[in-house]
């Protein structure tokens, strides 16, 4: 069994599109758009078949600030070695994202950073 898909709602759908396909080289399919509910989805496909659902509906908002709440605490990319976890989190940094752990190796021996993205999701860096 695997998880075929995880999905998550956004304020910004577009600009969330354009994060993931920016900084995880996302691709991402057509938008879906049900005119009657005014959903719109976009499925962004990664490298190693991993997939992510971006989902805006209007009505829905958020309703927390806080990074560590209960549900889905963060969404983690294996992007393959200590230079490229430095890399992008250099550049996220750069372009004016909040990293809210710098790279290092965790007590359980990942080597990661965490970062918030655009609309307050923290998104793990690893090897």
């Amino acid at each position: 069994m695997k998880i075929e898909h995880v999905a998550m709602y956004v304020e910004d759908l577009e600009r969330a599109k354009e994060f993931f396909v920016k900084y995880f080289n996302a691709v991402p399919n057509n938008m879906y758009h049900n005119k009657k509910t005014d959903f719109r989805s976009y499925f962004l496909s990664f490298d190693g078949g991993a997939r992510l659902e971006i989902m805006n509906k209007p009505q829905i908002t958020d309703n927390s600030e806080k990074t560590e709440r209960t549900g889905y605490s963060h969404i983690a990319f294996s992007l393959g070695s200590t230079e490229k976890v430095d890399r992008l989190t250099t550049e996220l940094k750069v372009n004016g994202y909040t990293v809210i752990s710098e790279p290092r190796t965790t007590g359980d021996g990942y080597y990661e950073s965490c970062i918030i993205d655009l609309e307050g999701n923290q998104i793990e860096l690893a090897i």
